[in-house]
Formats: C-alpha cells, structure tokens, sequence
C-alpha cells in the first residue's frame, strides 16, 4: 500500500526507507570527518602521538604541521581510491552488495585505529583504510538513491545523504564533548569505536531494500527490476508484471540502455565529446571541487583549533553550535533544492557564503580576534550565517547532481570521478591548512571566498536545471542544441508542453500519460477515450478542460462509464451530475482517494519536447 500520494504518484513506504538506509552511508563519512577535530586537542591522544617536551603533562605536547595534517589527510587519501574503486565494485556486485562490503572496509580501519598505541603512523594508516570504505560509499549511495527514488521525491531523497553528513558530524562532536573528560585511551577510543555501529546498521538495512531497478535491468533482470519498482511505488510485488505503469518505467529504462549498448562504456568514454559526456564528466568534478573550496572542511576538520585561537575559552562548545547549525539548516536544504530547482539555489548560496566568508576574514585581519572580544563574535556569527548558506545549498546541491546529471552507462564511472575530484581537494585542503594559516593566518578565508563566486559562475554558465526529470530526460536535455544551461529550465521532455505539465499530469514513471492546455491540445489515447458524464449535450461535443488528471498506479480503465469525445473537465469542472468514477487518486488539489476523477488512457504522441514550452510554475521553471 502506497504510504501517501505526491502529484498523484503513490509513494511507497520503501522509497523513503532506501534513501534513509542508504544515507546511513553519508552518517559514517561525517562522523569520521567530524571525529578528527577533538580527537587532536584530547590530552591522551597528544601524550601519545605529539611531540612533548614533558611526557608527563600534555600542554607540552604539540603536533608537528606535517603530523597533523598527514594524521587528517590520509582519511582522505583513502576515500579518493575507494571512490575510484568504488564504480567498478558497484557495476559488477550491484548498489546493494558494493556498499555492504565497503562497510566491512571502513570496519577494518576503525579496527587498525583502536589497536594503536604509541605509533601514530598506524592510526594514520587505520583513517587510510577507513576512507577507502567512506570513498567508495560516497560514489555509490547517492548513485543508489537516484536510480532508485520516485522522479518527485528524488532531489529531496537523495539530498538526506548530505543531511546524514552534517548528522554524523554534529553527533561526532557531542560524544566527543563527552568522553574528553574520561582518563587514559577512553577519552579518544570510545569516540572511535562508536564509529563501528553505523556500518553494522547500513548492513543490517540495505540487506532488506530492493536493488537499483537500473542496475537490474542492465544486467538482464527486468522481471526483478519490476518488482523493485513496484515496491518503491507501493505497488503488491504480485501485480508488478502487469501493472502497466510499472511495465511503462520498466521499458523506458531498457529502451535507454538499449540505446546505449551499442558503445561499449569505458573509463575513456568518460571523457569523450559525444553526447556531452565529457563535458559532464568535467562538471561533475568541477562541481565536486567547488564544493571542497567553499571552505565547509576548513571549519569541520580544523574548526576547534580555528576557534581556540580566535579566543574563545571552550571551542568544543562552539564547533558544536557550528555543527547544530549545519545540521538543523539542512533540513531547510532539502525544501530549497526540491523546490527551487538546482541552479539557482547554488548560484545565490556561492554568493551568500563569499560575503560571509569575506567578513570573517577582514575580520581577523584587522584586529587580532585574541584580544577582542568583538572581533571573535563577528568571526563565529559569520561562520554560522556561512555554514547556514553551505548547509541549505552547496551541501546538499552538489550530492543530488551527482545522481542525475549522467547516462546510465557512464553514471557510475562518473560519479566515480567527480567524487575522486571532491576527495583530491578534500585530502589537499586537511594537508595544506596548517601551512596555510600558520602563514596567512583569518586571510584564508579570502581564498575560499573567491572560490564561492567562482562556483556560482560555473554553476551559471555551466549547469542545466535537472529538477523535476527523469534521469533519461535529463540525458535528453543534455544533448538538445537548443538548450543552453541558462535557458535549460524552460526545457520540456517529448510528450508535454512544459515542466509544469509533467509535474501537474506526471509521469506515473514515465509513462507518458496524456496532458492538456486549455484550448491548445486534443488528447491521443490508445485503446480508450476519457470518460465524461451523461450531462454532455451532444455525444461529439468536446468538453473543454483546465486540467486533466492521470488515474493513479494501480488503477484500470472503469468498463461501466460511458466514454466520449476527446476532452474534459478537471472534477471541480465537472457537472454536479456527472457520470464520473470517484475511486481515483488524481493529482493536485484535493487529490487523494475519495477525490471524484475519471481514467484516461496513455498518449500515442504528444509535443515534441524541447525549449520555450515553460510558463510560469511554483517548481523553479517559470519563463
């Protein structure tokens, strides 16, 4: 049974439960990053791996520049080759199998971790295990939950992976407040180990999620990618083969890899002109990168430090103020990106974060932040109203791209990629920082300021707007001459007028069911007309419509109510006496199931798809 409807779709309980087992994956990445941080202010942990002049008392121990930066970094090290191994692992076992064995690998760094003692380059090399684990899931849980999630629901669903980062790394910063009072190892090793529960709860739950239907189908399983399907739709598995909804996605996947199995997909294809794969390879990781320089990590890895020196008494209490905010506007991220599209949500956050991040270094290049107390309060209130930005836009933004900005054939290799691009920055940032701020000091922030206004520019010239289409329409977008990234959220798929069609008539995955505008289009049916009232005055007299609602999943054709003519009313146009099935589940306004409706039978054609079809809409497309 369908959880609840959105635009008239059914949403399965399963659909929201993939995506949350799934981002389970993202939780371990940002408890691992977020961990790091008071790790290197504990005093055991100092007494053990730093460099003391009295081995007895800890504020005479101190890491060495390089120490803690290869300390932090090699995480990062290990995350770039698990990303890159992370697509050949997921297109050979499936989404499902690959992420229970990386959780395995991240498993056996967090156990190398808690074996050390006295030799810091095995707890290096234990966050160098572990990031091949935390790599390879960021390529593939995203990749997961956008070939899985309803086409309504998919930006919001897969941003709940970056939702799950700032939830790790929030949660990694309490327990860490927690144990630095426990004496000995505990204080550092209890924060580790803990690490060890996340992983068993993303084997536990993605054991008992369906598979990616695109995976299925690409490896000749359609039968069981239509069950998985059904399953995300709420559909009983049992009519999942003659569901003609769920057989309309179904074909619509096969047909698209048909296409794309006449060429062989290798990593070298990443990087060829045709069909713009090149050009998004080179997006993805430069969307990737972007996202690295926003400056986030600089306060996430080294935040505590950052704020020790900017004076204030207790940094652990304020890294974890800066990790609340991080978490709690995620929230608002999830809202901004599903209804305001992908570009500009990205293009005014790159712009918020650099102002902030400009006031946050002229700040403490002007007056040493140690003395005045002022200065520090500008300095944190500007970071919180930055990661405020960064958590509502480029956090969340740049992971839902990731899923659905490249082909099916490519789409692993790609993620793979552009994820490798954000672990390079990543591992360059944690390794370089010390340096950097040892000799440039708050004028750090200038840099990453620039780097905000140049990810908006890229995202501006660059990026199409993908909100609201399949990841096989997006395909088609991509390779539309006519469309440009500036125009591109005017662009409309093959069989509606406008994106607002499709969200209004929706696509029922994809199964091109027919639209309307007033006065402007006759619908085509196969097999059936709609079906109308007996209040019609002439048998052949067309009803004009607003709007035309599909019969939900699930639903056939009512043999017992008269059809005729070609068009209808929306149920609120409808006579007060007319003939209409009021077992249907429509899309809109009072839609649900004891909303009055009709059937109405797929297309055989509709508009060609293309650009200027849009009018204005509450879904980011306006003209």
């Amino acid at each position: 049974m369908p959880l609840f409807y959105m635009q008239g779709m059914p949403i399965g309980f399963v659909a929201l439960m993939l995506a949350l087992v799934a981002s389970i994956g993202g939780f371990i990445f940002g408890y691992d990053t977020g961990q790091i941080s008071d790790i290197l202010l504990m005093d055991d942990f100092r007494l053990r791996f730093a460099t003391c002049t009295n081995y007895a008392v800890a504020s005479t121990c101190e890491f060495t520049v390089v120490r803690s930066g290869l300390i932090v970094s090699l995480l990062s090290i290990g995350t770039l080759a698990g990303a890159l191994a992370g697509a050949v692992v997921a297109d050979k076992l499936g989404r499902k199998l690959a992420m229970v064995v990386e959780c395995l690998m991240f498993m056996i760094g967090v156990t190398i971790q808690l074996t050390s003692f006295h030799v810091w380059q095995q707890f290096a090399v234990g966050r160098f295990v572990s990031g091949l684990g935390v790599g390879a899931l960021s390529a593939v849980v995203p990749m997961y939950q956008a070939e899985t999630a309803p086409t309504q629901l998919r930006g919001t669903l897969t941003a709940t992976y970056q939702l799950f980062i700032t939830m790790g790394i929030l949660v990694a910063y309490c327990i860490g407040i927690g144990t630095r009072s426990l004496s000995g190892a505990s204080s550092w090793k209890l924060l580790v180990g803990l690490g060890m529960i996340f992983p068993g709860m993303l084997i536990a739950g993605i054991s008992m999620m369906p598979e990616s239907p695109r995976w299925l189908c690409a490896h000749g399983k359609s039968d069981k990618a239509a069950i998985a399907i059904a399953r995300i739709y709420g559909i009983p598995s049992k009519e999942a083969s003659s569901n003609r909804y769920v057989n309309a996605e179904v074909d619509e996947i096969v047909h698209q890899l048909e296409a794309e199995k006449r060429f062989k997909a290798g990593w070298m294809d990443c990087f060829k002109p045709q069909n713009k794969t090149l050009y998004r390879t080179l997006l993805g990781m430069s969307l990737q990168s972007l996202q690295q320089l926003t400056g986030a990590n600089y306060f996430f890895y080294y935040g505590a430090t950052v704020f020790q020196s900017v004076g204030i008494n207790d940094s652990f209490v304020t890294q974890i103020i800066l990790g609340g905010v991080n978490f709690g506007c995620t929230f608002g991220g999830l809202y901004v990106m599903e209804r305001f599209g992908r570009r500009w949500p990205l293009i005014l956050g790159g712009l918020w974060q650099s102002i902030w991040l400009f006031v946050f270094a002229a700040a403490g290049t002007a007056k040493d932040p140690t003395t005045s107390k002022e200065t520090g309060t500008l300095m944190i209130v500007s970071a919180c109203l930055f990661i405020l930005g960064y958590a509502m836009t480029w956090g969340p933004g740049v992971w839902i791209l990731i899923g659905e900005t490249f082909p099916t054939r490519t789409r692993a290799k790609q993620g793979a990629l552009s994820t490798s691009a954000n672990w390079i920055w990543n591992f360059l940032l944690a390794f370089f920082t010390p340096f950097i701020t040892k000799a440039i000091q708050f004028r750090y922030g200038f840099v990453f300021a620039a780097c905000n206004l140049l990810g908006a520019c890229v995202v501006f010239f660059f990026l199409y707007e993908s909100s609201d289409l399949s990841l096989e329409s997006v395909d088609d977008m991509y390779n539309d001459p006519k469309c440009k990234p500036w125009t591109s959220r005017r662009w409309a798929p093959a069989g509606y007028s406008s994106r607002y069609d499709l969200v209004e008539q929706t696509k029922a995955a994809q199964a091109r069911k027919p639209f309307a505008d007033t006065e402007e289009k006759r619908i085509e049916h196969a097999g059936s007309d709609l079906k109308v009232g007996s209040s019609l005055k002439k048998e052949d007299e067309p009803v004009h419509i607003d709007n035309v609602h599909p019969a939900p999943l699930g639903t056939e054709p009512n043999p017992n109510i008269t059809t005729v003519g070609t068009k209808a009313t929306g149920p609120s146009d409808l006579p007060a006496d007319a003939d209409v099935d009021r077992s249907n589940v429509f899309v809109g306004r009072g839609g649900g199931p004891d909303a009055p409706g009709y059937n109405v039978g797929l297309t055989k054609s509709g508009p060609p798809g293309g650009m200027d079809r849009a009018y204005r809409n509450g879904h980011g497309n306006a003209s």
